[in-house]
């Protein structure tokens, strides 16, 4: 986990362990449910099974999720679950991503058709 400096955030301060796209998708699917099985995390994420594997894989290293195996049928069965300091990383991620964009009402706003400026030619 990247520490805070004071006053506003920068983007270096993201956890590079959560910002991968299927990395992020993982913590949060996790934050919401209990746990969620391999096969129901792939088919949520759209992702093959060698790249949830391999995502997997990182984020128990890191100690931000924990993986269950067993056998069901003879089949084998992974089930995940955020670990207390994988919801800690993800909520202090997901603040440091806040601290970074701009006041949604400012993204929002709309300016009048003769508010427009013409934007510069550089030809």
């Amino acid at each position: 986990m990247v520490k805070r400096n004071k006053g506003r955030a920068t983007p270096h301060e993201l956890d590079p362990m959560i910002h991968e796209r299927l990395r992020l998708g993982i913590l949060s699917a996790l934050a919401v449910q209990e746990s969620l099985s391999f096969r129901e995390l792939r088919d949520l994420l759209q992702t093959t099974d060698g790249n949830l594997s391999v995502q997997g894989r990182k984020l128990e290293a890191a100690g931000y999720v924990t993986c269950d195996k067993s056998f069901e049928d003879r089949k084998p069965k992974s089930v995940y679950r955020l670990s207390a300091a994988g919801r800690a990383a993800l909520e202090q991620y997901l603040e440091t991503l806040s601290d970074l964009l701009p006041d949604i009402s400012r993204v929002r706003r709309v300016r009048a058709p003769g508010q427009l400026r013409p934007v510069p030619s550089h030809s």
